[in-house]
């Protein structure tokens, strides 16, 4: 079976036919095979324009384009660019269906190394297929413009809001997902956390979807509550659990950090040293060791235990069905809270109490919203940034996360190449 037959199976371009088919050889390390492409006999070119046909002003010089590799071998298509005399646009250059613009790789190739970029890292992909990095990212680049213009956002109904950590130096993405049942994928990024920041996807996503959101998930920080007070005051807008339990997590270990110095000064047996997962963790996580030492720390009245003592029983407030008898809990546990003179604590329920209502809002959705899948992406997040080793650019990181993450649509494929 000839090259050639194979190319007219699997990609096949309508008005336009396969020519000579040569070695380019110049050196066994530089093996390639060159494709002529013909312009059928009376056919006219397309304007790229207005997209409409015209006759042929003139003809330019063979350009060469690049295909998917065969048995590793490089391949490529010329064809000699017909210039259109259109009524409408002038002289132009024509639309060739198999590559877009100036860009010298085959739309083919574009989207086989975009298929193998969701495998691979992309230094990875550059090296198993003889290509650059740079072309690697500007094929997962064009994949991602293509699947951002057909996406359907018609019917987003849950979203949640996060901000993950970039780069160094408290650089920032603010990630938009949607968190709905039967369909989970990142809506949108932004650079950094800010108000603007945020306002920039609600302009994206439009006045007439963000009234037909019903809940809206984030954490506690107040440029996001701001703008979805403002952009998406119908939906009921929950606060994250998980975000919660860190901000408990955390005024534990100040207080037992704190205490264990105050102990190891004044001399005492340092009871706290090793502690710290024992007060972290749930009940259910702990290892044999641990659990043996949390039975000994429960012996002793330590500001560390009566925290971890505080978080437990706060445990229960999630238990709760209905929003009234959730709100007596949250109220009695912040009001023994701020009896118990443990200032990290304390600082805890101060923020409790100031977001009472938006925790309430959890009952009301009646569990339906969780931020387990919003963590979930978070980690798939972090694995495509860690797989690059860090990306230089907010470019290159907002079309790895889209691409990974998007759930976008793709071009048909005449074949699957991978």
């Amino acid at each position: 079976m000839q090259l050639k037959t194979i190319l007219n199976r699997v990609q096949k371009f309508k008005s336009f036919v396969y020519g000579d088919i040569v070695w380019l050889d110049s050196g066994q390390e530089n093996l390639a095979i060159l494709v002529q492409i013909l312009a059928r006999a009376n056919s006219k070119a397309i304007c790229s324009g207005c997209g409409s046909p015209g006759c042929c002003y003139d003809t330019l010089a063979p350009r060469m384009f690049e295909f998917v590799p065969l048995w590793n071998i490089a391949v490529y298509f010329a064809y000699a660019m017909r210039r259109v005399d259109c009524r409408s646009c002038g002289v132009r250059v024509e639309i060739v269906p198999w590559a877009d613009g100036k860009n010298t790789l085959t739309r083919t190739y574009m989207q086989f190394l975009a298929a193998w970029a969701r495998k691979l890292s992309w230094k990875e992909t550059a090296t198993a297929f003889c290509t650059t990095w740079e072309k690697v990212f500007h094929s997962v680049e064009w994949a991602v413009q293509w699947g951002l213009a057909h996406r359907d956002l018609s019917n987003v109904q849950s979203i949640g809001v996060d901000e993950v950590l970039w780069q160094r130096g408290h650089k920032y993405l603010t990630v938009v997902y949607q968190i709905d049942t039967e369909c989970k994928r990142l809506l949108w990024v932004g650079k950094d956390r800010t108000i603007k920041t945020l306002m920039r996807f609600f302009r994206m996503f439009g006045k007439e979807r963000s009234a037909q959101l019903l809940f809206v998930c984030s954490d506690m920080w107040k440029p996001y509550l701001l703008v979805i007070a403002k952009k998406a005051s119908q939906a009921i807008h929950v606060l994250d659990r998980f975000h919660i339990a860190m901000h408990m997590n955390k005024a534990i270990d100040e207080v037992r950090a704190k205490e264990a110095r105050a102990l190891k000064a004044k001399g005492m047996f340092p009871i706290l040293t090793h502690s710290r997962w024992c007060l972290l963790k749930r009940p259910e996580n702990l290892t044999p060791n641990q659990e043996i030492k949390l039975s000994d720390l429960l012996r002793y009245n330590l500001k560390a235990v009566r925290s971890y003592l505080l978080k437990e029983d706060f445990q229960f407030f999630w238990t709760y069905v209905r929003p009234y008898y959730a709100g007596v809990f949250l109220d009695r546990w912040c009001k023994r809270t701020m009896l118990s003179k443990i200032e990290p604590m304390k600082k805890v329920a101060r923020m409790l109490r100031s977001h009472r209502e938006l925790l309430l809002n959890w009952f009301r959705a009646k569990g339906t919203i969780s931020s387990g899948v919003m963590e979930g992406l978070n980690n798939k997040l972090k694995l495509t940034t860690r797989k690059s080793y860090g990306f230089r650019t907010f470019r290159a990181a907002e079309v790895a996360l889209y691409h990974t993450l998007g759930a976008l649509p793709e071009p048909e494929w005449t074949h699957r190449f991978c």
